[in-house]
């Protein structure tokens, strides 16, 4: 006869029945102990008196349950998800045998299964406490953004890095696959946010070389009292959007979970559809992925405005997430800038702008605009600086040959000749101290 083990309540009920059983304590004092109805204390008191201590335990402890699935429905399930979901967790795994192979089973139950046959091993972590920050009460009043960089293809494609933009309050989401976490990569995932929703009160970043510059500051910026700032913070501080630094991974935490969510659940879709390039990936997030995730994990803020802010008037999204350095018109009217040579047109003559300051800007298409004062020049490239003619130095042993010497020219005689000419002559002329003869 199989034994079964009494719970703690089912223990409690036995050192009742025992003294109801001496005579020591009345039914209804027992009920009231068990925290029972009379009624059912009689009951109880009836099985016990019949079947002993085993009369105490529940009736359908273990007896199969009603609810059981057939062994041939786990062995199938379990199956599929060696055969297709390898590695999927037990939540995600259900999902897809639900949609895709229609075998329904609730994820806890999946869960017992694959612990049960050693087809999957829960992840143990163990963080330190660290305190809770509220949300933010309206969208768009933080926006957390991060570059994960992962195996998203499973070696299908080069590893990539998928820039995540949530916002702090409703945990809506934008994606996108970058080659690689640039300058580039943050400028183009901000401004498809800011077109779709609006600029963001402020962006929660790390203190990576993108949002945090390290170099020393140069003299136009210490005279501004900026310190040296990066491409990508120079244009949020035109845009009005303030960039806080995190110090830790945890402290933008909501980011980090959702790249979590995207490393195990978007890899394996990606898996199942076979996707293979950055193209496919970006067009799968932005038409199914991400759409289905809003709609299950976005909540609802405290408060209903949207505190989005539309472009300034006047202002291109375009000419600001850009790259943009300050270059010296040198007396040609002619500036250096990566290697490239650019002539400043002679229209604009009037505003004089040799060893003038002009700005250099590069936008994310590759166009290329010079500004003075904010107003655009107008140039051409040069394939290379025109040579500068200099004038030759002058040479103090250079001897002409335009006028040669005549043939009887002193330059032309000997040193002993000219000596002998100079006796010569000086004997012939007479002295100034002689006295002339009467």
């Amino acid at each position: 006869m199989e034994t079964l083990t009494m719970s703690a309540r089912e223990r409690g009920r036995l050192g009742v029945m025992t003294q109801v059983k001496k005579q020591g304590l009345r039914l209804v004092e027992a009920a009231r102990l068990m925290r029972v109805s009379y009624r059912q204390a009689k009951r109880i008191w009836r099985r016990y008196q019949q079947d002993g201590d085993r009369g105490l335990i529940h009736g359908n402890r273990g007896r199969v349950s009603n609810r059981k699935k057939p062994d041939e429905e786990r062995r199938r399930i379990v199956d599929r998800y060696r055969e297709r979901y390898q590695g999927f967790g037990p939540t995600l795994a259900a999902e897809h045998l639900a949609t895709d192979d229609r075998l329904v089973v609730d994820h806890e139950t999946l869960r017992r299964w694959l612990l049960a046959e050693g087809a999957w091993q829960p992840r143990k972590t163990r963080a330190r406490h660290r305190s809770w920050r509220e949300r933010k009460a309206c969208q768009g009043e933080m926006v957390q953004m991060d570059g994960s960089e992962h195996d998203w293809f499973e070696g299908r494609a080069e590893r990539a890095v998928l820039m995540v933009m949530i916002d702090d309050a409703t945990n809506r989401t934008l994606a996108r696959f970058y080659p690689a976490e640039t300058t580039a990569a943050a400028f183009d995932v901000f401004g498809r946010y800011a077109r779709r929703y609006g600029l963001p009160g402020s962006l929660y970043v790390d203190q990576d070389s993108i949002y945090k510059n390290e170099r020393q500051a140069r003299i136009d910026e210490e005279l501004r009292e900026e310190g040296a700032v990066t491409q990508f913070k120079r244009a949020m501080k035109t845009l009005g959007v303030e960039v806080i630094l995190a110090y830790s991974p945890q402290a933008k935490g909501r980011v980090e979970r959702r790249n979590q969510v995207f490393q195990d659940r978007l890899v394996k879709e990606m898996r199942l559809r076979k996707i293979a390039s950055l193209e496919e990936g970006n067009r799968y997030l932005a038409e199914e992925f991400l759409p289905a995730m809003n709609r299950r994990f976005v909540v609802r803020p405290r408060e209903a405005q949207d505190v989005h802010r539309t472009l300034p008037k006047g202002m291109k999204l375009a000419e600001v997430l850009c790259w943009e350095e300050p270059r010296v018109v040198q007396n040609d009217w002619t500036l250096r800038w990566c290697n490239q040579w650019f002539q400043v047109d002679k229209r604009h003559a009037g505003w004089a702008l040799p060893r003038k300051t002009v700005v250099v800007r590069r936008l994310l298409d590759g166009q290329i605009q010079l500004l003075w004062k904010n107003r655009p020049l107008r140039y051409c490239v040069l394939p290379k600086r025109p040579a500068v003619q200099a004038a030759p130095a002058p040479n103090r042993w250079h001897r002409s040959t335009a006028h040669p010497p005549a043939p009887n020219h002193p330059w032309k005689r000997s040193f002993k000749e000219q000596r002998k000419r100079s006796r010569s002559a000086a004997s012939a002329s007479p002295s100034p101290h002689s006295c002339s003869q009467p």
